[in-house]
């Protein structure tokens, strides 16, 4: 009975977590339903994050809602330096310049120091610096997933495996499963993105 009393009183955390994980597996996939799915599971952990009093996260849930719609219109018909070539179905996968490399770590790093102030000044959040070193990255990462740049799966492996932990500690069990899975699944969406970067330059 204690299993199932457990399930009824989590059933909102952990179907948003099943949505997670069924995420990942269309990332990885480069299909674009992704940003949809993601969509549905950013909106319930916003709820989640607020009632646990995880401020930045649930702030970056709303970004993330943002960026869905952006990250979906831009796989399916973007068209850039990395533009779909005729005949092509997706757009292909890219690498960061030497400059977007130096920009994506300034804007963590400015990112950091300034979500760690509002959380420290203005909220009661309990683990402020790992809440805005999760947030921090996970906003460029974003950035990084939505343009189809294969970088962000190293940005996700280091905020998974730190998220994995701070929800251990606030007793979001079901979600730290959750990202301790997203971790294995990060390093295993590297290698995938990584064989198809690979066939993209050897054409």
């Amino acid at each position: 009975m204690f299993v199932w009393d457990w399930i009824a009183e989590n059933y909102f955390e952990l179907t948003a977590a099943a949505l997670g994980v069924f995420s990942i597996f269309l990332q990885i996939k480069q299909n674009p339903l992704y940003w949809l799915v993601a969509l549905v599971m950013v909106s319930m952990y916003i709820w989640v994050y607020y009632q646990t009093k995880f401020y930045a996260d649930m702030s970056l849930q709303v970004y993330y809602f943002v960026v869905s719609i952006y990250g979906w219109l831009h796989w399916v018909f973007g068209k850039n330096k990395r533009k779909k070539q005729d005949g092509e179905k997706k757009l292909p996968v890219g690498r960061l310049t030497d400059m977007e490399w130096m920009w994506s770590l300034l804007a963590s790093g400015v990112l950091f120091v300034v979500i760690w102030q509002v959380l420290t000044h203005f909220t009661d959040s309990p683990v402020p610096v790992g809440d805005a070193f999760t947030t921090a990255l996970s906003f460029v990462a974003t950035w990084m997933l939505a343009r189809k740049i294969i970088e962000n799966w190293l940005f996700w492996i280091i905020v998974d495996l730190v998220s994995t932990g701070l929800y251990i500690y606030k007793g979001l069990y079901p979600t730290a499963v959750l990202f301790l899975f997203l971790t294995v699944m990060a390093v295993i969406g590297y290698k995938a993105w990584k064989k198809d970067l690979t066939k993209t330059v050897s054409v």
